[in-house]
């Protein structure tokens, strides 16, 4: 068997091993490590603490992840929750909870409900998802006179720094809204925005996802992106350039969307990825987070609160990292007033 032959069979298993390698190394940054992360948590530290309602934190993920973002300043945490649990949890996981505050209630469904009262009436400037479904806190978060409801409907922002890739990029809707009509589109891209402004991105690229990059009346996700963007030069969208609609790789990759002629000031220069429904959302999300090694961190916007959901897998760093968002956010709002109006206002 000639040398070639053997260097050409052995290459699958480098490759192989070498993919390994690095997605090992991946797994194993932490937020030092990330250059976006980082940025983040040291433009919040600059920032005052928000007090933040963590609901239900009874898993050592969850209770952590207050316990991190409370030691790196971030956060003044309040926990709302059944107490003997909670302080179970910390004695197995070695935590220590003398300083924090502990609102005791029996169940999750009454720890969402506590800590939505808590934002309602200003005792809190920001939730965050314990260890309990999305679906429960976001029940409580969505009702009409004792929600945290405004104009716009809420949506979820998965921020991703993912290895390789250029700049971070903002994933939505891969949490709440399970199959958004266009007017529900209009509110997600106008949330993710608001995000990107509050994170010193000043005109985000937002790329109206589908499978191909000219409209079909077959496919309605691509009806829906050439009406986003017409709704954006009419002024229903504001604060962005929106394009689409465009597939994920001439989304993202400068070379894929030249090679298909495609002229766009966001073609291949996306920050935002607009999903067209919460399963392809979640799955792009999450096959970057388990398959490329990137680190995540999520909030749901829309409400008069910054919401912190992540997933239940993912671990305190990105917890972390969603609450040093959350603080940016709400100081972001602070010094711009008015930028989302109360349901009660009129919506």
């Amino acid at each position: 068997m000639s040398r070639r032959l053997v260097s050409t069979l052995a290459e699958p298993c480098d490759a192989r091993v070498a993919v390994g390698q690095a997605k090992r190394k991946a797994a194993s940054r932490t937020l030092g490590d990330v250059p976006f992360l980082r940025e983040l948590l040291d433009a919040a530290r600059a920032l005052p603490p928000i007090r933040m309602a963590v609901v239900h934190p009874c898993d050592a993920t969850s209770l952590s992840g207050a316990v991190e973002a409370r030691n790196a300043g971030l956060i003044e945490p309040v926990l709302v929750g059944p107490a003997a649990r909670i302080r179970a949890v910390a004695v197995e996981a070695g935590l220590a909870l003398d300083a924090f505050e502990i609102v005791d209630v029996g169940h999750s469904h009454a720890a969402a409900e506590a800590a939505v009262a808590l934002a309602r009436t200003g005792k809190v400037a920001a939730l965050m998802k314990g260890a309990l479904h999305t679906d429960e806190i976001m029940q409580a978060a969505v009702r009409k006179e004792a929600g945290l409801r405004t104009e716009r409907r809420m949506s979820h922002v998965y921020a991703l720094d993912v290895p390789h890739h250029s700049k971070p990029l903002f994933i939505t809707d891969a949490a709440v809204n399970i199959a958004p009509s266009l007017g529900d589109k209009r509110d997600i891209v106008q949330n993710a925005i608001a995000l990107c402004h509050a994170l010193g991105v000043p005109q985000p690229k937002v790329a109206i996802l589908s499978a191909v990059e000219t409209v079909d009346p077959r496919i309605v996700s691509t009806v829906d992106a050439a009406a986003l963007c017409k709704m954006a030069e009419r002024g229903q969208i504001t604060g962005g350039l929106v394009d689409g609609p465009l597939a994920i790789d001439n989304a993202v990759s400068g070379p894929a969307a030249a090679a298909k002629h495609i002229v766009s000031r966001v073609a291949g220069d996306a920050d935002v990825l607009v999903a067209p429904d919460l399963v392809s959302g979640n799955m792009l999300a999450k096959q970057l987070v388990h398959l490329a090694g990137a680190q995540a961190a999520g909030l749901v916007l829309g409400a008069t609160v910054p919401i912190v959901v992540t997933s239940r897998s993912d671990g305190a760093p990105s917890r972390v990292a969603s609450c040093a968002m959350a603080r940016l956010l709400a100081h972001h709002r602070r010094i711009r007033p008015g930028t989302v109006r109360h349901y009660a206002d009129g919506a």
